[in-house]
Order: structure tokens, then C-alpha cells, then sequence
């Protein structure tokens, strides 16, 4: 069997979140169906991560192993996939891998973007989070900045998950202002469920003045999760990038 990687996006809007569910209906479950239509055979995919439900991903990785023959025409598979998929699943191509690639454990970087608008805009309801009033940018980049480096960053994560650690390496964290709108990006080896919307919402809290920058310092060393802000909601988080070592970035 050949491993493979296809590249996709995703609007999560339509969907309980990336992964399987029993009883909901999913990103991966609309993939796999489609997948084994194609390939006539049944089959399972393994994400580079999971996004919650209405989360969305610019730029989403994941693996699979096959021999069928439509494989051998990668344009034609892409576009015989996208065919089989709906509308707000897009495939963007597929990418030949060494049999023990593997795209969650494989990925050595993950970018994520949070779009925050202050005006009503039908356009924008489930792809950015409408606020009353404007933070200070200057507040928040100051507390964002404090998030930089390798971290117990447990005062973010959703409790009773299952990972070994709750370590992670963060190299960028930043609003920046585009069009009126503010974006906050941040990028890191590896995140934890519901990390950056709790973020988000901590130094939202520092960007109205209710808290001091320096309060971001005190909450991860709190590692306790009702220290930090309330979790924002899904409709304005994108998982934008996935890196890996072997993979040229288009």
C-alpha cells in the first residue's frame, strides 16, 4: 500500500467539528465517504488534528493508504474527489509521502487566525465574531507577547483530555488590524482543545482594561482554567497553517 496526503480546506460552519462523531455529522465523515466512493474501497483517514464544530481550516492535512489506480493521475483524483464532496469541503492536492509519514505526529508547526469585526455584516455571521467595542491592540500584544516560549499552558485547555503533556512551544502570538477588523495569529509546535479560543477570550479581557497585561503571566501560572477568559466563540477561529519537515508549502 502507498501513504498519501491530501491537502484540504474546510468550512466549519455545517459541522460538529473535523473528527468522527456518532451521533453528528463531521468534516472526516463527509471525506471518508467520499474516498471510499472514489476508491472502491472502504477507508479511514488520519488528521494532522481535530477542529471543534464550527471551526474552520484554510489549510488542513491528512493521511491515507491506497493502490487504486485513479491515484496515478493526481489531478484527476483531485478533481474527481472534489466532484464527490460537498461545497464547503474543497480538496487542494495530493502530495505522495514515505509509508511512515504520518500527519498528526509528523507536523512541526500548527498557525491558527481569530477574525474579530465590529460592524453587522451578513457576509461575516459564522466567519468572524461581531463585537459592541473596540480593545486596545497595544494592550493585547503586550500580554501576547508574554505567551512566547515553551510553556505549561494548562490554564487554556479543556480539562479531562487526553494528552501526555500540556507543554507547548508558542514562536509568534499577535493582533494585527486589517480593514477595520482585528486578527489575532499565533502559531505553535502544538495546541491544546479550545487553547486559542481561551486565549483569545483572556486577552480580550486585557484589551478592555479589565485586567493588566501582566495578568496573562499569572493566570499560566495559575494552570488552572477558570483563571483564564471565557472561551470566544467558534465561528471566527481558522486553522490557517500545518507544517511539515518534508513537504514544500505551496
Amino acid at each position: 500500500m502507498s501513504r498519501y496526503f491530501l491537502e484540504l480546506s474546510y468550512s466549519g460552519t455545517l459541522y460538529h467539528g473535523w473528527q468522527i462523531q456518532q451521533n453528528a455529522i463531521s468534516v472526516q465523515e463527509k471525506l471518508n465517504s467520499a474516498l471510499s466512493i472514489l476508491l472502491q474501497e472502504e477507508l479511514d483517514t488520519v488528521g494532522a488534528g481535530r477542529t471543534d464544530t464550527g471551526v474552520h481550516a484554510k489549510q488542513l492535512y491528512v493521511h491515507f493508504d491506497s493502490n487504486a489506480s485513479i491515484l496515478s493521475n493526481k489531478e484527476r483524483f483531485v478533481h474527481s474527489l472534489n466532484a464527490l464532496l460537498p461545497h464547503d469541503i474543497a480538496i487542494k492536492r495530493l502530495i505522495s509521502v514515505h509509508a511512515d509519514a504520518h500527519a498528526r505526529f509528523d507536523a512541526v508547526k500548527r498557525s491558527y487566525e481569530y477574525r474579530v469585526h465590529f460592524w453587522k455584516d451578513p457576509f461575516l455571521r459564522n466567519f468572524s465574531w461581531q463585537l459592541k467595542d473596540r480593545p486596545s491592540i497595544e494592550l493585547m500584544n503586550q500580554a501576547a507577547a508574554l505567551l512566547i516560549g515553551r510553556q505549561d499552558f494548562s490554564c487554556f485547555s479543556k480539562s479531562h483530555t487526553q494528552v501526555f503533556t500540556n507543554i507547548c512551544q508558542i514562536e509568534h502570538a499577535e493582533w494585527i488590524a486589517e480593514n477595520g477588523s482585528l486578527i489575532f495569529k499565533i502559531s505553535a509546535d502544538r495546541f491544546l482543545r479550545n487553547m486559542v479560543r481561551a486565549i483569545v477570550g483572556t486577552l480580550l479581557e486585557i484589551g478592555f482594561s479589565r485586567q493588566p497585561p501582566r495578568y496573562i503571566q499569572e493566570v499560566i501560572a495559575s494552570k488552572n482554567r477558570s483563571k483564564a477568559g471565557t472561551s470566544v466563540p467558534a465561528c471566527g477561529l481558522y486553522l490557517t497553517e500545518v507544517v511539515y519537515p518534508y513537504i514544500a508549502h505551496n
